[in-house]
Protein backbone atom coordinates (compact mmCIF):
# COMPACT_ATOMS: atom_id res chain seq x y z
CA UNK A 1 0.00 0.00 0.00
CA UNK A 2 1.79 3.32 -1.01
CA UNK A 3 1.66 6.10 1.27
CA UNK A 4 -1.10 8.51 0.36
CA UNK A 5 -1.15 12.84 0.67
CA UNK A 6 -4.30 13.26 0.43
CA UNK A 7 -6.06 13.30 4.11
CA UNK A 8 -9.10 11.06 2.22
CA UNK A 9 -7.34 8.35 1.76
CA UNK A 10 -4.67 8.76 4.05
CA UNK A 11 -7.87 7.94 6.65
CA UNK A 12 -9.69 5.39 4.78
CA UNK A 13 -6.39 3.30 4.73
CA UNK A 14 -5.29 3.75 8.09
CA UNK A 15 -9.20 2.71 9.48
CA UNK A 16 -9.47 -0.35 6.89
CA UNK A 17 -11.94 1.12 4.63
CA UNK A 18 -9.93 0.38 1.38
CA UNK A 19 -9.68 -3.12 -0.47
CA UNK A 20 -9.24 -2.55 -3.88
CA UNK A 21 -8.18 0.79 -5.68
CA UNK A 22 -8.88 1.63 -9.65
CA UNK A 23 -5.89 4.06 -9.86
CA UNK A 24 -4.67 5.19 -6.28
CA UNK A 25 -2.03 7.33 -7.67
CA UNK A 26 -4.34 9.54 -9.77
CA UNK A 27 -7.03 9.56 -7.11
CA UNK A 28 -4.51 10.38 -4.54
CA UNK A 29 -3.63 13.28 -6.65
CA UNK A 30 -6.65 14.03 -7.66
CA UNK A 31 -7.76 14.26 -3.86
CA UNK A 32 -4.58 16.18 -2.65
CA UNK A 33 -5.00 19.13 -5.32
CA UNK A 34 -8.99 20.11 -5.29
CA UNK A 35 -12.57 18.81 -4.96
CA UNK A 36 -13.48 15.71 -5.93
CA UNK A 37 -17.00 14.54 -6.89
CA UNK A 38 -17.79 10.47 -5.59
CA UNK A 39 -20.56 9.04 -5.49
CA UNK A 40 -22.05 5.43 -3.66
CA UNK A 41 -25.66 3.77 -4.93
CA UNK A 42 -28.21 2.85 -2.63
CA UNK A 43 -31.25 0.51 -4.23
CA UNK A 44 -34.64 0.90 -2.63
CA UNK A 45 -35.29 -2.54 -1.50
CA UNK A 46 -36.17 -2.26 2.36
CA UNK A 47 -37.93 0.97 3.88
CA UNK A 48 -34.58 1.26 5.50
CA UNK A 49 -31.12 0.78 5.14
CA UNK A 50 -29.48 -1.67 7.52
CA UNK A 51 -25.70 -1.49 9.24
CA UNK A 52 -24.05 -3.79 6.35
CA UNK A 53 -24.88 -0.48 4.74
CA UNK A 54 -22.76 1.46 7.40
CA UNK A 55 -19.26 1.00 5.59
CA UNK A 56 -20.54 2.66 2.28
CA UNK A 57 -22.30 5.86 4.66
CA UNK A 58 -19.10 6.08 6.69
CA UNK A 59 -17.28 6.44 3.50
CA UNK A 60 -19.14 8.93 2.19
CA UNK A 61 -19.23 10.46 5.57
CA UNK A 62 -15.02 10.73 5.30
CA UNK A 63 -15.31 12.09 2.01
CA UNK A 64 -16.85 14.84 2.71
CA UNK A 65 -14.97 15.06 6.26
CA UNK A 66 -11.70 15.80 3.66
CA UNK A 67 -13.03 18.69 1.67
CA UNK A 68 -15.24 16.56 -0.70
CA UNK A 69 -18.22 16.39 -2.38
CA UNK A 70 -20.48 13.07 -1.81
CA UNK A 71 -23.62 11.93 -3.92
CA UNK A 72 -26.07 9.59 -2.28
CA UNK A 73 -27.58 7.86 -5.69
CA UNK A 74 -31.10 6.55 -4.72
CA UNK A 75 -31.75 3.15 -7.14
CA UNK A 76 -35.38 4.72 -7.54
CA UNK A 77 -34.76 3.60 -11.36
CA UNK A 78 -32.51 0.19 -11.18
CA UNK A 79 -34.41 -1.06 -7.91
CA UNK A 80 -37.03 -2.20 -10.64
CA UNK A 81 -34.97 -4.63 -11.46
CA UNK A 82 -32.66 -5.76 -8.77
CA UNK A 83 -29.01 -5.93 -8.83
CA UNK A 84 -28.49 -9.73 -9.28
CA UNK A 85 -24.46 -9.39 -7.94
CA UNK A 86 -23.67 -12.72 -6.11
CA UNK A 87 -27.19 -13.92 -5.56
CA UNK A 88 -29.05 -17.32 -6.21
CA UNK A 89 -31.68 -15.92 -7.51
CA UNK A 90 -33.49 -12.75 -8.95
CA UNK A 91 -35.08 -10.34 -6.06
CA UNK A 92 -38.55 -10.09 -5.52
CA UNK A 93 -39.61 -7.60 -8.40
CA UNK A 94 -41.66 -4.27 -6.90
CA UNK A 95 -43.83 -2.07 -7.56
CA UNK A 96 -43.33 1.65 -7.65
CA UNK A 97 -45.17 2.42 -4.96
CA UNK A 98 -43.45 0.10 -2.91
CA UNK A 99 -40.25 1.69 -4.64
CA UNK A 100 -40.86 5.48 -3.39
CA UNK A 101 -42.17 4.25 0.03
CA UNK A 102 -39.36 2.51 0.87
CA UNK A 103 -36.91 5.44 -0.87
CA UNK A 104 -39.09 8.11 1.75
CA UNK A 105 -37.47 5.69 4.58
CA UNK A 106 -33.62 5.25 3.60
CA UNK A 107 -33.66 8.74 3.15
CA UNK A 108 -33.78 9.78 6.59
CA UNK A 109 -30.53 7.81 7.42
CA UNK A 110 -28.55 9.82 5.39
CA UNK A 111 -29.23 13.17 7.37
CA UNK A 112 -27.44 12.21 10.61
CA UNK A 113 -24.13 11.40 8.65
CA UNK A 114 -23.68 13.94 6.06
CA UNK A 115 -24.41 17.40 5.55
CA UNK A 116 -27.08 18.67 2.53
CA UNK A 117 -27.04 22.12 1.09
CA UNK A 118 -25.52 24.00 -2.15
CA UNK A 119 -21.91 24.62 -0.90
CA UNK A 120 -18.97 23.25 -2.79
CA UNK A 121 -18.66 20.54 0.06
CA UNK A 122 -22.15 19.83 0.66
CA UNK A 123 -23.96 16.73 -0.17
CA UNK A 124 -26.68 15.88 -2.54
CA UNK A 125 -28.98 13.67 -2.84
CA UNK A 126 -30.26 12.03 -6.30
CA UNK A 127 -32.58 9.22 -8.05
CA UNK A 128 -31.15 7.24 -10.97
CA UNK A 129 -34.77 6.78 -12.25
CA UNK A 130 -34.61 10.91 -13.58
CA UNK A 131 -32.64 10.00 -16.28
CA UNK A 132 -33.09 5.95 -16.43
CA UNK A 133 -36.92 6.04 -17.19
CA UNK A 134 -36.40 8.27 -20.22
CA UNK A 135 -34.32 6.10 -21.99
CA UNK A 136 -35.25 5.32 -25.65
CA UNK A 137 -34.51 1.44 -25.43
CA UNK A 138 -33.21 1.34 -29.12
CA UNK A 139 -31.03 4.37 -28.78
CA UNK A 140 -29.38 3.48 -25.50
CA UNK A 141 -28.49 0.19 -26.82
CA UNK A 142 -27.05 1.26 -29.90
CA UNK A 143 -25.26 4.50 -28.08
CA UNK A 144 -23.73 2.11 -25.05
CA UNK A 145 -24.70 -1.64 -25.75
CA UNK A 146 -22.09 -1.91 -27.67
CA UNK A 147 -18.81 -0.96 -25.29
CA UNK A 148 -19.95 -4.18 -23.96
CA UNK A 149 -18.70 -7.30 -24.19
CA UNK A 150 -20.89 -10.58 -22.85
CA UNK A 151 -17.87 -12.13 -23.17
CA UNK A 152 -16.36 -10.27 -20.29
CA UNK A 153 -19.86 -9.76 -18.11
CA UNK A 154 -19.82 -13.43 -18.39
CA UNK A 155 -16.57 -13.58 -16.51
CA UNK A 156 -17.55 -11.71 -13.45
CA UNK A 157 -17.74 -13.68 -10.48
CA UNK A 158 -21.21 -12.20 -9.38
CA UNK A 159 -21.97 -13.65 -12.74
CA UNK A 160 -20.27 -16.90 -13.01
CA UNK A 161 -21.37 -17.78 -9.58
CA UNK A 162 -24.87 -17.93 -10.62
CA UNK A 163 -24.19 -19.68 -13.68
CA UNK A 164 -21.87 -22.32 -11.72
CA UNK A 165 -24.86 -23.14 -9.68
CA UNK A 166 -27.33 -23.13 -12.65
CA UNK A 167 -30.00 -20.55 -11.24
CA UNK A 168 -31.66 -18.60 -13.69
CA UNK A 169 -30.39 -15.60 -14.90
CA UNK A 170 -32.63 -13.65 -16.42
CA UNK A 171 -32.25 -10.63 -19.52
CA UNK A 172 -33.62 -8.21 -16.85
CA UNK A 173 -30.78 -8.89 -14.66
CA UNK A 174 -28.46 -8.76 -17.09
CA UNK A 175 -29.23 -5.61 -17.87
CA UNK A 176 -28.29 -3.74 -14.38
CA UNK A 177 -24.72 -3.89 -14.43
CA UNK A 178 -24.98 -1.97 -18.00
CA UNK A 179 -27.48 0.55 -15.96
CA UNK A 180 -25.08 1.13 -13.22
CA UNK A 181 -22.10 1.57 -15.47
CA UNK A 182 -24.52 4.37 -17.04
CA UNK A 183 -25.28 6.01 -13.77
CA UNK A 184 -21.44 6.39 -13.51
CA UNK A 185 -21.31 8.29 -16.71
CA UNK A 186 -24.15 10.64 -16.21
CA UNK A 187 -23.12 11.76 -12.68
CA UNK A 188 -20.13 12.55 -14.09
CA UNK A 189 -21.55 14.27 -17.28
CA UNK A 190 -24.01 16.30 -14.37
CA UNK A 191 -22.11 16.64 -11.43
CA UNK A 192 -18.29 16.13 -12.52
CA UNK A 193 -18.58 12.84 -10.38
CA UNK A 194 -15.11 10.75 -10.46
CA UNK A 195 -14.99 8.62 -7.83
CA UNK A 196 -17.56 5.39 -7.44
CA UNK A 197 -17.19 3.61 -4.14
CA UNK A 198 -18.43 0.27 -2.98
CA UNK A 199 -18.47 -2.72 -1.72
CA UNK A 200 -16.11 -5.27 -2.80
CA UNK A 201 -18.85 -7.30 -4.20
CA UNK A 202 -19.58 -4.11 -6.72
CA UNK A 203 -15.58 -3.99 -8.44
CA UNK A 204 -17.07 -5.33 -11.55
CA UNK A 205 -20.15 -3.02 -12.30
CA UNK A 206 -17.87 -0.25 -11.34
CA UNK A 207 -15.34 -1.30 -13.82
CA UNK A 208 -17.48 -1.30 -16.07
CA UNK A 209 -18.71 2.44 -15.22
CA UNK A 210 -14.88 3.27 -15.70
CA UNK A 211 -14.62 1.85 -18.73
CA UNK A 212 -17.84 3.26 -20.64
CA UNK A 213 -16.80 6.81 -19.64
CA UNK A 214 -13.59 6.44 -21.32
CA UNK A 215 -15.17 4.57 -24.13
CA UNK A 216 -18.03 7.88 -24.61
CA UNK A 217 -16.97 10.85 -23.16
CA UNK A 218 -12.92 10.39 -22.73
CA UNK A 219 -13.25 10.66 -18.90
CA UNK A 220 -10.69 9.46 -16.06
CA UNK A 221 -12.84 7.78 -13.52
CA UNK A 222 -11.84 6.17 -10.64
CA UNK A 223 -13.12 3.64 -8.12
CA UNK A 224 -12.57 2.66 -4.43
CA UNK A 225 -14.25 -0.26 -3.07
CA UNK A 226 -14.30 -1.51 1.06
CA UNK A 227 -13.40 -5.05 2.04
CA UNK A 228 -16.94 -7.16 2.75
CA UNK A 229 -17.42 -7.30 6.62
CA UNK A 230 -18.55 -10.44 8.46
CA UNK A 231 -17.62 -10.91 12.36
CA UNK A 232 -14.89 -12.58 13.72
CA UNK A 233 -17.40 -15.83 14.03
CA UNK A 234 -18.35 -15.45 10.04
CA UNK A 235 -21.50 -13.65 10.64
CA UNK A 236 -22.11 -11.44 8.15
CA UNK A 237 -22.27 -7.41 9.24
CA UNK A 238 -25.52 -5.96 9.90
CA UNK A 239 -27.32 -9.34 10.55
CA UNK A 240 -28.14 -11.26 13.55
CA UNK A 241 -30.24 -14.10 15.22
CA UNK A 242 -33.03 -11.94 15.02
CA UNK A 243 -32.66 -10.23 11.60
CA UNK A 244 -31.40 -7.20 10.56
CA UNK A 245 -30.16 -4.46 12.53
CA UNK A 246 -31.57 -1.77 10.63
CA UNK A 247 -30.98 1.92 10.72
CA UNK A 248 -34.39 3.63 11.03
CA UNK A 249 -35.12 3.76 14.74
CA UNK A 250 -39.13 2.79 14.18
CA UNK A 251 -37.76 -0.59 12.59
CA UNK A 252 -34.94 -1.10 15.66
CA UNK A 253 -35.07 1.11 18.70
CA UNK A 254 -31.72 2.72 19.79
CA UNK A 255 -31.23 1.02 22.83
CA UNK A 256 -31.59 -1.95 20.32
CA UNK A 257 -29.51 -0.85 17.95
CA UNK A 258 -26.82 -0.15 21.40
CA UNK A 259 -27.25 -3.36 22.61
CA UNK A 260 -26.17 -4.84 18.98
CA UNK A 261 -22.68 -2.95 19.10
CA UNK A 262 -22.12 -3.50 22.91
CA UNK A 263 -22.49 -7.69 21.92
CA UNK A 264 -19.38 -7.26 19.37
CA UNK A 265 -17.42 -9.98 19.37
CA UNK A 266 -14.01 -9.13 21.46
CA UNK A 267 -11.91 -9.72 18.13
CA UNK A 268 -14.02 -6.97 16.31
CA UNK A 269 -13.65 -4.77 18.63
CA UNK A 270 -10.56 -2.57 17.60
CA UNK A 271 -11.88 -2.37 13.91
CA UNK A 272 -15.59 -1.77 14.53
CA UNK A 273 -14.30 1.17 16.29
CA UNK A 274 -11.80 2.15 13.46
CA UNK A 275 -14.61 1.80 10.85
CA UNK A 276 -17.92 2.85 12.87
CA UNK A 277 -16.84 5.86 15.04
CA UNK A 278 -14.84 9.25 15.20
CA UNK A 279 -12.42 8.46 18.00
CA UNK A 280 -8.80 9.05 17.05
CA UNK A 281 -6.89 6.33 16.16
CA UNK A 282 -4.46 6.25 19.29
CA UNK A 283 -7.59 5.77 21.43
CA UNK A 284 -9.09 3.59 19.93
CA UNK A 285 -5.09 1.20 19.64
CA UNK A 286 -5.55 2.39 23.71
CA UNK A 287 -9.39 0.59 23.81
CA UNK A 288 -8.59 -2.59 21.73
CA UNK A 289 -5.76 -3.28 23.52
CA UNK A 290 -7.33 -4.09 27.05
CA UNK A 291 -8.38 -7.41 28.09
CA UNK A 292 -10.63 -9.13 29.94
CA UNK A 293 -13.77 -7.35 31.64
CA UNK A 294 -11.85 -3.98 30.91
CA UNK A 295 -12.86 -4.69 27.23
CA UNK A 296 -16.65 -4.55 27.87
CA UNK A 297 -15.90 -0.84 28.33
CA UNK A 298 -14.39 -0.45 25.14
CA UNK A 299 -17.41 -1.97 23.62
CA UNK A 300 -19.88 0.10 25.57
CA UNK A 301 -17.82 3.72 23.89
CA UNK A 302 -18.21 1.55 20.70
CA UNK A 303 -21.44 0.93 21.79
CA UNK A 304 -22.48 4.82 22.46
CA UNK A 305 -20.57 6.20 19.54
CA UNK A 306 -21.80 4.33 16.79
CA UNK A 307 -25.48 4.41 18.31
CA UNK A 308 -24.99 8.24 18.69
CA UNK A 309 -24.15 8.41 14.77
CA UNK A 310 -26.98 7.01 13.72
CA UNK A 311 -29.45 8.12 16.37
CA UNK A 312 -27.92 11.46 18.31
CA UNK A 313 -26.08 11.93 21.30
CA UNK A 314 -28.90 11.92 23.36
CA UNK A 315 -30.74 8.68 22.01
CA UNK A 316 -27.32 7.12 22.78
CA UNK A 317 -26.80 8.46 26.22
CA UNK A 318 -30.29 7.45 26.79
CA UNK A 319 -29.70 3.62 25.31
CA UNK A 320 -26.64 3.71 27.72
CA UNK A 321 -28.02 4.67 30.49
CA UNK A 322 -31.12 1.72 30.12
CA UNK A 323 -28.47 -0.56 29.66
CA UNK A 324 -26.79 0.55 32.84
CA UNK A 325 -30.07 0.59 34.90
CA UNK A 326 -31.34 -3.08 33.08
CA UNK A 327 -28.12 -5.04 33.24
CA UNK A 328 -25.97 -3.49 35.86
CA UNK A 329 -28.91 -2.30 38.50
CA UNK A 330 -31.64 -4.52 37.74
CA UNK A 331 -34.00 -1.90 36.87
CA UNK A 332 -36.88 -1.47 34.60
CA UNK A 333 -35.70 1.39 33.08
CA UNK A 334 -38.16 4.05 30.60
CA UNK A 335 -35.77 4.32 27.98
CA UNK A 336 -35.91 0.49 27.31
CA UNK A 337 -38.14 -0.32 24.22
CA UNK A 338 -41.69 0.18 24.78
CA UNK A 339 -44.57 -1.80 23.23
CA UNK A 340 -48.28 -0.35 23.74
CA UNK A 341 -51.29 -2.07 23.82
CA UNK A 342 -54.62 -1.54 24.10
CA UNK A 343 -55.85 -0.80 27.77
CA UNK A 344 -58.60 -3.04 27.05
CA UNK A 345 -57.22 -6.04 26.23
CA UNK A 346 -54.31 -5.93 29.41
CA UNK A 347 -56.96 -5.22 31.95
CA UNK A 348 -58.66 -8.49 30.24
CA UNK A 349 -55.19 -10.41 30.58
CA UNK A 350 -53.18 -11.39 27.75
CA UNK A 351 -51.15 -14.74 27.48
CA UNK A 352 -47.50 -14.52 28.17
CA UNK A 353 -47.41 -16.26 24.52
CA UNK A 354 -49.18 -13.73 22.92
CA UNK A 355 -46.94 -11.09 24.99
CA UNK A 356 -44.02 -11.98 23.96
CA UNK A 357 -45.53 -11.84 19.75
CA UNK A 358 -46.59 -9.01 20.32
CA UNK A 359 -43.77 -7.48 21.85
CA UNK A 360 -41.59 -8.71 19.09
CA UNK A 361 -39.28 -11.11 21.16
CA UNK A 362 -40.49 -13.79 19.24
CA UNK A 363 -41.54 -14.59 15.81
CA UNK A 364 -44.42 -17.15 17.30
CA UNK A 365 -46.41 -18.80 20.21
CA UNK A 366 -44.58 -22.22 19.50
CA UNK A 367 -40.85 -20.48 19.64
CA UNK A 368 -42.43 -18.52 23.23
CA UNK A 369 -42.87 -22.13 24.54
CA UNK A 370 -39.74 -23.55 23.49
CA UNK A 371 -38.03 -20.51 24.89
CA UNK A 372 -39.94 -21.01 28.91
CA UNK A 373 -38.86 -24.59 28.47
CA UNK A 374 -35.05 -23.48 27.79
CA UNK A 375 -35.41 -20.81 30.82
CA UNK A 376 -35.16 -17.79 28.71
CA UNK A 377 -38.54 -16.28 29.53
CA UNK A 378 -38.89 -13.71 32.06
CA UNK A 379 -41.29 -11.33 33.30
CA UNK A 380 -40.33 -8.47 35.31
CA UNK A 381 -36.93 -10.27 35.90
CA UNK A 382 -38.68 -13.57 37.34
CA UNK A 383 -38.59 -16.87 35.35
CA UNK A 384 -41.36 -18.10 33.36
CA UNK A 385 -42.36 -21.73 34.12
CA UNK A 386 -46.05 -21.88 33.02
CA UNK A 387 -46.64 -20.94 29.23
CA UNK A 388 -50.74 -20.40 30.59
CA UNK A 389 -49.70 -17.50 32.51
CA UNK A 390 -51.80 -14.18 32.16
CA UNK A 391 -50.20 -11.04 32.50
CA UNK A 392 -52.25 -8.01 33.66
CA UNK A 393 -52.65 -5.43 36.32
CA UNK A 394 -51.26 -7.54 38.78
CA UNK A 395 -47.42 -7.90 37.10
CA UNK A 396 -48.06 -4.08 36.22
CA UNK A 397 -45.02 -2.33 37.83
CA UNK A 398 -44.89 1.82 37.32
CA UNK A 399 -47.72 1.56 34.91
CA UNK A 400 -45.41 -1.32 32.36
CA UNK A 401 -44.83 -5.17 32.36
CA UNK A 402 -41.13 -5.97 31.53
CA UNK A 403 -40.85 -9.03 29.54
CA UNK A 404 -37.29 -9.87 28.95
CA UNK A 405 -36.08 -13.20 26.01
CA UNK A 406 -32.44 -14.21 27.43
CA UNK A 407 -30.46 -11.39 29.69
CA UNK A 408 -30.04 -8.98 26.70
CA UNK A 409 -33.32 -8.28 25.03
CA UNK A 410 -35.65 -6.41 27.09
CA UNK A 411 -39.19 -4.39 26.35
CA UNK A 412 -41.67 -2.82 28.41
CA UNK A 413 -45.56 -3.61 27.99
CA UNK A 414 -47.51 -0.52 28.77
CA UNK A 415 -51.49 -0.02 28.27
CA UNK A 416 -51.92 2.76 25.72
CA UNK A 417 -53.58 5.89 26.67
Amino acid sequence: MMTFKSDFLRDLSARGYIHQCSDEAALDERASTGTLTGYIGFDCTAPSLHAGSLVQIMMLRRLQQAGHRPIVLMGGGTTRIGDPSFRDEARPLLTDEQIDANKDGIKKVFSRFLTFGDGACDAIMVDNRDWLDGLKYIEFLRDFGRHFSVNRMLSFDSVKLRLEREQPFSFLEFNYMILQAYDFVELHRKYGCVLQMGGSDQWGNIVNGIELGRRVDGANLMAVTSPLLTTSSGVKMGKTASGAVWLNPEMRAPFDYWQFWRNTEDADVGRFLRLFTELPLDEIARLEALEGAELNEAKKILATEATAMAHGREEAERAAQAARDTFEQGKANANLPTVEVPAADLAAGIGVLNAFVIAGLCDSTSEVRRQIKGGGVRVNDEPVSDDKLVLGDSQMNDGVIKLSLGKKRHILLKAAK
